[in-house]
């Protein structure tokens, strides 16, 4: 359940099966004096819009009860609510529901046409508020598609490209090898970082949160590779410490690879 905000009133949607609703009860809010979604569904120009709209979108529309509504619409002593509505003629562009988040929801084709009842600038502002949405939306999902598709062809590179000469993280000692560390997430920080969370935090006091949240694109990177490295060896039952030596050996090479991959860089521009 989304919201959009429509000249002050916040209005209820929300998107299933590749479809947006949008909630008629939340806009009423935003009309002068009393009015209900029953006085706009006896309205015969709204059943006629209604009637076309279903017949585009929905095949099991049925048509012998909406002829019998469409001929009453518009009579002082005749309403329906939105409830009867979709039971009569098995709609599907208007939805009604109890409990918490009840109401009616009308599909956004429908939501725009009510929100001229409500006044022509609010269908404009409510328009655009929902395209705003879309747009962000549109836009994350196409930001997630590149990274994930950006880190598949660098994962790939690094198993297939040689090992370069330069070393970027510091081959570990023996002695720092062969200490036992407090947690799986030290292991894995000394391997790539070369000191334990604990050790960051000493060295910088007034830095807030860890190591981890300081870490640049490609190692992060990096540090998702390790972890799912470290998993394995454990089900290889490797010692801890032989399990530092290699996931040290690992970050080493990788981290050359990706210090120099221009796709990386880019991401670090775009943050």
């Amino acid at each position: 359940m989304e919201k959009l905000n429509v000249l002050g009133t916040k209005i209820s949607y929300y998107h299933k099966n590749h479809q947006d609703y949008i909630s008629l009860t939340d806009m009423l809010k935003a009309k002068d004096g009393d009015f209900f979604i029953s006085d706009w569904l006896r309205n015969r120009n709204t059943v006629e819009f209604l009637g076309i709209w279903e017949r585009v979108y929905n095949p099991a529309f049925n048509y012998g009860e909406f002829a019998i509504i469409r001929s009453r619409a518009g009579l002082n002593n005749y309403k329906i609510s939105a409830k009867e509505w979709v039971k009569k003629t098995n709609a599907i562009g208007l939805k009604a529901a109890a409990g918490r988040y009840g109401g009616t929801y009308a599909h956004k084709d429908i939501a725009f046409e009510f929100g001229m009842w409500i006044s022509a600038e609010f269908k404009i502002y409510l328009i655009k508020e929902f395209q705003r949405l879309k747009e962000e939306e549109s836009n994350r999902l196409k930001l997630g598609w590149n990274l994930q598709r950006t880190l598949a062809k660098i994962n790939y590179r690094i198993q297939t490209d040689a090992i370069k000469e330069n070393l970027i993280p510091r081959e570990l000692t023996a002695t720092q090898v062969s200490r036992i560390y407090a947690s799986e997430a030290d292991i894995l920080n000394m391997a790539l970082f070369g000191l334990t969370a604990g050790e960051w935090r000493g060295k910088n006091p007034e830095k807030k949160g860890n190591i981890r949240d300081y870490a640049d694109v490609s190692q992060l990177v990096c540090l998702s590779n390790l972890e799912n490295l470290n998993a394995l060896f454990i089900r290889e039952n490797f010692s801890r410490a032989d399990r530092l030596f290699k996931l040290n050996r690992v970050a080493i090479q990788q981290m050359k690879l990706l210090a120099e991959d221009r796709r990386i860089k880019k991401l670090e521009t775009d943050k």
